[in-house]
């Protein structure tokens, strides 16, 4: 970067909480027009430097500088003030708002006369989208967008702000490679116009594709800074995780019994058409499709979680009538949701949240044993390396895959015999991908079923043991071993007969 200033330098930035040193004197800058990627495992930190950065969390120790002023004090509204924007990884917009309306929301133009200036907010919207190249109808309300179009007006709320600095937490872990591809002409398009970009990411392959440089943070502290030229996947892996993760994709060979599940017909509405599949004991069998091509639908059919969906399901041979999740968890069925604020109850300590699945189905005036629910979380989140290994923190405190391993443990202690992973990876790291992916493993070597329904090409030709490409809700192909990914991404892109 030669002798330029950095728009953003943080020094030896410090920050505890109740038994975790989240922090350890983190150095970390920003140059203008860069991309700089923040890679580390979750819980390494990542998240909370950025919550001190944008004014959400106060710092403990350490010292901020914008364009070499020091800041004091951050807060939400000083960090706006001085050009910095955040855009979270779970969105923030209001749906039933306009494109227009979330833009300006809480800074609205207003007339002479303290009213909404509708017009002016209009066009400075439509302006706003032109400039980054974005063909989005400012008057659309955002739930009727697609994913890719809402995280780019997500971006334009931010940088309508006059934002300079701008944070991006795993911005692309619900897009399709074509709406990435939409996302990176954007950050390129503000990179000319001089804006900094730091990149939160647990997808290796876009350190090269957008960064120029990369920090790896571990356990709190930065383990180093590269420029993204001299770094290589293993070596960013080995300073992520600081141990030999072996195999990446660890699959035992399948050891196939009886067929656990079979779908018959499912249909729902206009979503879904006639689909029928089996998944037998040991198996892995995958789901692809593109963005929207009914994979969700399917899972949330499958566990009871659309009503108006028709079809038979059979569990084991035996005919069963799935109304609700409870139903589907007495049945042995287990669900883990691409949203897992869908599947927790944050403001629990991590030993409720496991054992709720298990809870559900206790008759009323059942006692739980504290103690029970106790040692079972304990062994779980030592099985999982969950972390922090505090049993009494409120799962609302921990980083995103911890949480998803809070999930998954409770689909463990729940001994489901089928389970439906719906994009188990979303949004957690390398080492923790392993750890997921060796825990499927062993519960297929154990006699259960798993459905993987992944948008990750990688990870699903390399778990699965047979996959079922999606298109417009029906079955456009059936691979075995050999499959490339070319294969799925021909059968998900052209109605195609289920071979």
């Amino acid at each position: 970067m030669g002798e330029r200033q950095p728009i953003l330098r943080m020094e030896g930035i410090d920050k505890r909480f109740p038994g975790v040193h989240a922090l350890d004197h983190v150095d970390f800058d920003l140059y203008a027009g860069e991309v700089h990627v923040l890679l580390g495992e979750n819980g390494a930190g990542k998240s909370t430097l950025m919550k001190i950065l944008s004014g959400s969390l106060p710092r403990d120790g350490g010292r901020i500088f914008i364009c070499g002023q020091e800041i004091d004090e951050l807060t939400p509204e000083r960090a706006t003030a001085l050009g910095i924007g955040m855009v979270y990884q779970e969105l923030s917009l209001a749906p039933n708002l306009s494109a227009a309306e979330n833009i300006f929301l809480g800074h609205v133009p207003r007339n002479r006369l303290g009213l909404v200036d509708w017009r002016a907010m209009r066009a400075r919207a439509s302006e706003s989208l032109a400039s980054l190249g974005l063909d989005i109808d400012p008057d659309a309300p955002v739930r009727q967008l697609d994913v890719a179009a809402q995280q780019l007006t997500e971006i334009a709320r931010v940088l309508s702000k006059g934002a300079r600095i701008l944070l991006l937490d795993e911005p692309t872990s619900a897009l399709s490679e074509a709406e990435r591809d939409r996302l990176f002409v954007l950050i390129r398009r503000l990179q000319a116009q001089g804006v900094g970009v730091i990149y939160i990411s647990h997808r290796l392959a876009e350190v090269w594709m957008i960064g120029q440089r990369v920090t790896v943070m571990r356990d709190g502290k930065v383990v180093g800074t590269l420029a993204t030229e001299q770094a290589s996947e293993d070596g960013l892996i080995q300073m992520m995780v600081g141990r030999q993760l072996g195999q990446r994709f660890p699959k035992h060979p399948a050891r196939l019994g009886q067929t656990a599940l079979r779908v018959e017909d499912l249909s729902l509405g206009n979503r879904l058409h006639n689909l029928s599949f089996e998944v037998r004991e040991g198996e892995i069998l995958g789901i692809f499709g593109l963005m929207g091509a009914g994979q969700a639908e399917l899972a949330r059919a499958i566990f009871g979680l659309e009503p108006e969906a028709s079809g038979r399901v059979f569990l084991y041979g035996q005919r069963v009538h799935i109304d609700g999740p409870t139903t589907a968890i007495r049945h042995g069925l287990g669900f883990l949701t691409r949203d897992r604020r869908q599947g927790l109850v944050p403001a629990l300590p991590i030993p409720p949240n496991i054992t709720l699945a298990d809870v559900s189905q206790f008759p009323i005036a059942k006692l739980l044993d504290l103690r029970s629910e106790a040692r079972a979380a304990a062994r779980l989140v030592d099985d999982l390396r969950i972390h922090p290994p505090l049993l009494n923190r409120r799962v609302m405190f921990l980083s995103g895959g911890n949480q998803q391993k809070v999930v998954l443990a409770r689909w463990l202690y729940s001994h489901s015999k089928v389970l439906i992973f719906d994009e188990p990876t979303r949004g957690i790291d390398v080492g923790a991908k392993t750890e997921v992916f060796d825990l499927m493993s062993r519960l297929t070597q154990q006699g259960a079923a798993i459905i993987m329904i992944s948008s990750e090409m990688p990870e699903i030709l390399a778990m699965a043991d047979r996959i079922l490409v999606m298109r417009d809700g029906r079955f456009t192909a059936e691979y075995g071993p050999g499959a490339t990914q070319e294969d799925l991404l021909r059968s998900a892109s052209q109605a195609e007969r289920r071979s």
